[in-house]
C-alpha cells in the first residue's frame, strides 16, 4: 500500500465544482472521487455543457471548488502557492495563446518561466529542457517559425511542447484535439499516450473522441447530469455507463466491440 500511496499524484475527495457566489453557489457536478496515478493518462467525457471544462479548470487549480478536497501528490492543493503548483501542473488550454507573433521556440520555452529567474533567462539546464521537448513532440522544423504560421495540429503539438518544457509530473488537457483532423486526433492521443509510458507523466485531458480515447486510455471519468463514473474502460462498459452518455434512440454502444454505433 505504501509504494501505491507513493505513486498517487492526484487525490480527488467528494469534490463540488461550480461557481460561488455571495448569494447562492451554482453547482455544476458533485461527488466526485478518484485518485490519478503516476503513468496513467485519463479521459474526461461527457455531453456538451455539463461541466469538463469546469472540472478541468478546478483540477488545475485555477477555479476554487465549491467543497471537497484536491491532493496533488499528498499535499493539499489549496496550500500550495502558484509557483509551487506550476511545478506540478502544467496545462493546456483550449484558447490559443495571447500572442501568436512569437516564434515557436519562444513559446515552448515560456514553460520554464517557474525555474528562471525574475529577468526569464534561459540556463543552459533551462535550455535543455526546451530541446528535449521540442525533440519529444518532433517540433525540431517548426521551432523557428512564428505561430501564427502553424496549423491547427502543429500549434497542439507545440502547446504539449510547452508543458514538456515546463516539467511537471502532470499534465492536464481541456480538448486537446478539438478542431483536429482525424489523423491528427490520433496523432495527439498517441503522443500524450506515449508520454504517460515513457516519461511516467499523469495525463487527463476532456475529449469529444470517444471511440479513440477508448482504445489508448488507462481511467476514463464520464461525467453525466447527476452522475459520476470512474475506472477503466472495460470497467465502465461492463457497468453499462457508456450506453447512458447518448439518447439511446440514436446512438447505441457495443460493449463486445467496445464502440459507438448510430442508429438505422
Amino acid at each position: 500500500m505504501a509504494s501505491e500511496t507513493l505513486h498517487t499524484r492526484i487525490t480527488v475527495q467528494n469534490l463540488t465544482i461550480g461557481y460561488a457566489s455571495k448569494k447562492k453557489d451554482t453547482i455544476i457536478a458533485e461527488n466526485i472521487i478518484f485518485n490519478a496515478n503516476k503513468g496513467e493518462l485519463i479521459a474526461l467525457v461527457g455531453p456538451n455543457g455539463i461541466g469538463k471544462s469546469t472540472l478541468i479548470r478546478t483540477l488545475a487549480g485555477m477555479q476554487k471548488p465549491i467543497s471537497g478536497r484536491i491532493k496533488i501528490s499528498e499535499v493539499d492543493m489549496s496550500t500550495l502557492d502558484s509557483l509551487s503548483l506550476a511545478s506540478q501542473i502544467s496545462v493546456v488550454l483550449t484558447e490559443a495563446p495571447a500572442s501568436k507573433n512569437v516564434t515557436v521556440y519562444e513559446l515552448i520555452a515560456l514553460g520554464r518561466q517557474p525555474y528562471t529567474n525574475w529577468l526569464g533567462i534561459l540556463s543552459e539546464t533551462d535550455k535543455s529542457a526546451v530541446n528535449k521537448a521540442i525533440a519529444v513532440t518532433e517540433t525540431e522544423a517548426l521551432q523557428h517559425k512564428k505561430c501564427f504560421e502553424l496549423s491547427d495540429g502543429e500549434l497542439q503539438r507545440v502547446l504539449i511542447a510547452r508543458t514538456l518544457a515546463q516539467d511537471t509530473p502532470i499534465i492536464i488537457l481541456d480538448e486537446p484535439t478539438s478542431h483536429l483532423d482525424l489523423y491528427h486526433r490520433a496523432y495527439v492521443l498517441k503522443l500524450l499516450k506515449k508520454l504517460t509510458k515513457e516519461a511516467g507523466k499523469t495525463i487527463l485531458f476532456s475529449t469529444h473522441e470517444i471511440g479513440i480515447a477508448l482504445s489508448l486510455v488507462d481511467q476514463m471519468i464520464v461525467l453525466q447530469k447527476d452522475s459520476f463514473d470512474y475506472g477503466s474502460p472495460t470497467a465502465l462498459a461492463e457497468q453499462g455507463v457508456f450506453q447512458n452518455i447518448f439518447p439511446n434512440n440514436t446512438i447505441d454502444f457495443d460493449v463486445d466491440t467496445m464502440q459507438f454505433r448510430v442508429k438505422n
